[in-house]
């Protein structure tokens, strides 16, 4: 459950970065009030947060199975 909270956040923050870079507009400090606001900070802390967690991903075997436990897919 924490994979999938991660890259919900990992996909916002990506999401924002790209309007930042594409149209110079941050999204998140346009809902939340501003790049200072607490709650923008928060949300930018909680997508490096997340950002850290997704690292794991990528040292982890066998990360993607069936609900039984069988890998999805094999090497």
């Amino acid at each position: 459950m924490l994979d999938k909270i991660s890259l919900i956040l990992l996909i916002i923050g990506g999401l924002n970065w790209g309007s930042v870079g594409i149209f110079q507009f941050d999204i998140v400090a346009w809902l939340c009030g501003g790049q200072t606001g607490i709650v923008s900070r928060i949300i930018y802390t909680l997508v490096a947060l997340a950002a850290v967690w997704c690292i794991s991903l990528l040292f982890r075997e066998n990360a993607i199975t069936h609900d039984d436990g069988r890998p999805a897919f094999s090497e």
